[in-house]
């Protein structure tokens, strides 16, 4: 078979870089949640918008009513679990025109684990989804918005969205939302809530009460920490001049309390614009989370589409640690590309699905062409001659010597080379793939992996004018 060999570069996200955490989708307001082990990050599903002559416009937002979801272990290698139909004629709530800036939680209902994710209706209402497992399916179990205009307490509050949940250590549920700048009261908007869930967590009870956030814009995001509630929000981009000891301009800060629903007290502003470490400004959007005993903050950047000249409005999701000082208060908040190190080396000898992945160039995930196919919900696809794949920090602790593929091939043209630790490093292994008829089969091929952590590239390559193959997973053998 004729090697091709001109490789695509990596772009937004290199290697070693963590940030933004997947790069062949964007992925706005994260939000986490941590379940066996397990950090899932459920995002607002940004994509790329065109005009009549296919040019990329900036983006509205207002066609998006789909969220996406990736998940990881480790925190270096992130599965991608597709997306969620929550808004719009084909999602969960009909109703709906649009899901952004999800909020998700769990919580043991009849003894069951039981997961809700709150999502905004644009700027109009909040709803809520359902579902006994954290990649669905999804269902809308009231029918109508659980926060909407009638919810008492919610006068003066433009945006009803970006909601935030918290379970407390009794069991009870609370919900924050809100946003926005009534009659130009830059200073103290008085516009975001918090308001008392009731036991089955899809309605409220009694009335939602102010948090006092000044410059409050939008984000608000609620933890629990050493017995404290932190509040934290992003600020809005007055450009007159502020008080001393406020945030600025699209900056998160936050403030704290002694109960979940106030009295608060402001305290400062911890995450910078993140113009400010990346040359790309927009807004600022966060959530800070716990896992393994080390505070994170996600939060979206436009790294790349900076990346990709479509500075336009598309926004991805980054991470970064998070440290408390010695009176329990936030420190300074550094973003950067390099991102967090790995929690634990990934398995080689488990079976791994082809979309989890540390880096990447040119691929796609989509669910499989065969609709018959239910092994797995997303595969690897686009994948044409010179693209590939990549995971961190593999622990062959007694080598390999075979690895075995799952995919689906209509073509006689292509292979797989195994290569360690980078897209021409060490090349351990290749599979002239077969065409099975679009039929998937699972395949062997010899590899020699010696003992070691490895960095593991699967570089795809093949007739170049034409997609080779689907790729569902893989895994070594000792």
């Amino acid at each position: 078979m004729k090697q091709l060999t001109n490789i695509k570069e990596a772009i937004g996200k290199t290697p070693p870089n963590g940030n933004p955490l997947v790069s062949h989708k964007f992925g706005a307001d994260p939000y986490p949640l941590i379940y066996q082990d397990r950090v899932y990050l459920y995002a607002t599903n940004d994509e790329i918008e065109y005009d009549e002559n296919g040019n990329v416009t900036d983006n509205t937002y207002q066609d998006i009513n789909t969220l996406t979801v990736i998940s990881s272990d480790d925190l270096v290698n992130w599965t991608d679990h597709g997306e969620i139909p929550a808004a719009g004629p084909n999602g969960a709530a009909i109703w709906a025109k649009n899901s952004w800036a999800p909020a998700i939680t769990k919580k043991v209902i009849d003894g069951k684990d039981k997961f809700f994710l709150y999502f905004a209706n644009n700027g109009s209402n909040i709803g809520v989804l359902t579902s006994d497992s954290p990649v669905g399916p999804w269902t809308d179990p009231i029918g109508q918005p659980i926060i909407s205009r009638d919810t008492p307490g919610i006068d003066g509050v433009p945006w009803i969205f970006d909601p935030a949940v918290l379970v407390d250590d009794d069991g009870t549920g609370y919900l924050y939302f809100g946003g926005g700048i009534p009659d130009e009261e830059y200073e103290m908007p008085n516009t975001a809530r918090v308001i008392q869930l009731s036991d089955d967590m899809v309605h409220t009870v009694g009335e939602a009460k102010p948090i006092p956030a000044p410059f409050m814009f939008e984000s608000g995001g609620i933890n629990k920490y050493k017995g404290q509630y932190y509040y934290s929000y992003c600020s809005n981009f007055y450009t007159g001049e502020r008080p001393a000891g406020v945030p600025g301009a699209g900056e998160i800060a936050y403030l704290t309390s002694e109960n979940p629903m106030g009295p608060w007290t402001y305290q400062h502003a911890i995450l910078k614009n993140p113009g400010h470490f990346f040359n790309v400004s927009g807004n600022n959007h966060h959530a800070m989370f716990e896992f393994k005993g080390t505070w994170y903050i996600s939060y979206h950047a436009q790294t790349l589409s900076a990346a990709m000249g479509i500075e336009k409005g598309y926004r991805s999701t980054h991470l970064n640690k998070i440290y408390f000082d010695a009176d329990n208060q936030i420190e300074p908040i550094h973003a950067d590309l390099q991102g967090v190190g790995k929690v634990k080396n990934l398995n080689p000898y488990d079976t791994t699905e082809a979309v989890t992945m540390a880096w990447q160039a040119g691929i796609n995930v989509s669910k499989p062409t065969d609709s018959s196919f239910s092994d797995h919900d997303r595969v690897v696809t686009g994948i044409e001659n010179g693209t590939w794949l990549a995971v961190s920090s593999a622990d062959f602790e007694n080598g390999a010597k075979e690895i075995e593929v799952h995919l689906a091939s209509e073509t006689e043209d292509a292979s797989i080379e195994v290569r360690l630790h980078s897209i021409d490093g060490e090349h351990v292994g290749q599979l002239d793939v077969p065409n099975t008829g679009g039929k998937w089969e699972k395949l062997s091929f010899p590899v020699q992996v010696d003992k070691g952590v490895h960095d593991v590239y699967f570089v795809f390559k093949g007739n170049a004018s034409q997609s080779l193959f689907e790729f569902a997973s893989w895994s070594f053998k000792k």
